[in-house]
């Protein structure tokens, strides 16, 4: 029995059970059980998968981003004074042609396109009226825009000048059928393929000069290569419109396909046994294979080579452009063929 002492130290006296608490037993099973399974990222709205499932759903119900007739979206952009323009995804099967001379070009082409964009207040010249000329007449919905919205769907170009055309995503010819469509028509085939380049300004600078001296088509491999860009466009200035462009899957074969079908091959390299000015193959048909800046040509590609070709620089140079390379040739050959 407890002393009258302890009796009165706070915390000796032990406090007697009221015994089970009513649905205690429950409360211990659901704790067993444990919770209910976590929903899906998506089907949390405050998860960021959750936002962006949102935001898809409200983007499909206002229509999906499909283009509206000329006259609509002219009225919307200038209802609302702002008109959102589409952002570029990797996934998008389109590339934007930008710049005036490339956007004339293209349209004088008649390229296929889906949407022309100007950006609001700019100056108008003449390639600016032909182009809206063109693609009205073409019934291309025209999308007047603020200049930041152009700036987001040229992904920031800051060289647009103001117009962007939206264009499908480009569509490479056979090379066979190329230089078959070539030799049928009587003329001497020229043509020039990339080895391993991958700048698409390369690319572009070299098609404006197979353009500017009477090449017939440009040739890119399939892999580890550029291919048409809208960077590439806007360098050819246009000349993208003009001139073809075929994909090779194996380039190699490619060229000895070309080989079989009486065609010269010719790879550009500094340290090339035969010099570019007076090049005797320059009057027969010709395919000239340009290689990477940091590789140059690749093993397989040289071994294929009729020959190996350098041009002539200052020793104070150690080496020259891909596109001013391929750009060099093009102009010998071009006077070697006209006789000058």
């Amino acid at each position: 029995m407890a002393s009258e002492s302890s009796k009165n130290r706070a915390g000796a006296v032990r406090k007697s059970s009221r015994g089970a608490t009513v649905g205690s037993g429950g409360q211990g099973r659901q704790a067993l059980e444990g919770k209910k399974p976590t929903p899906k990222a998506t089907d949390r709205p405050y998860h960021p998968a959750g936002k962006a499932k949102a935001a898809k759903d409200r983007f499909a119900a206002a229509g999906g981003g499909k283009a509206r007739p000329s006259g609509a979206s002219r009225g919307a952009s200038q209802e609302t004074g702002r008109r959102p323009a589409p952002r570029k995804s990797v996934k998008d099967d389109y590339e934007v042609v930008t710049g005036r001379n490339s956007v004339t070009e293209a349209l004088r082409a008649k390229i296929p396109a889906s949407a022309l964009y100007i950006a609001r207040g700019i100056d108008v010249d003449e390639r600016i009226k032909e182009s809206l000329n063109l693609a009205t007449t073409r019934g291309i919905p025209v999308l007047e825009v603020m200049r930041p919205e152009l700036d987001r769907l040229t992904s920031f170009d800051s060289v647009h000048q103001g117009i962007a055309l939206k264009v499908p995503a480009y569509e490479y010819a056979h090379p066979v059928d190329l230089l078959e469509k070539v030799i049928a028509s009587g003329k001497t085939p020229l043509f020039v393929a990339l080895d391993g380049i991958t700048d698409p300004r390369n690319l572009g600078a070299i098609i404006r000069s197979t353009a500017a001296f009477g090449g017939h088509g440009v040739i890119v491999p399939q892999r580890r290569s550029v291919g048409v860009t809208a960077s590439a466009w806007k360098t050819s200035a246009g000349a993208a419109a003009r001139t073809p462009v075929a994909m090779a899957a194996n380039l190699t074969q490619t060229l000895k396909a070309f080989k079989d079908a009486g065609v010269f091959v010719i790879g550009l390299d500094g340290g090339g046994d035969t010099s570019l000015p007076g090049l005797k193959l320059a009057d027969r048909p010709v395919v000239v294979v340009v290689g990477s800046e940091g590789k140059g040509l690749s093993r397989l590609v040289t071994e294929t080579c009729d020959a190996i070709v350098s041009i002539p620089i200052s020793a104070s140079t150690e080496s020259l452009n891909a596109g001013i390379a391929a750009s060099v040739t093009l102009y010998e050959i071009s006077r070697l063929r006209q006789g000058l």
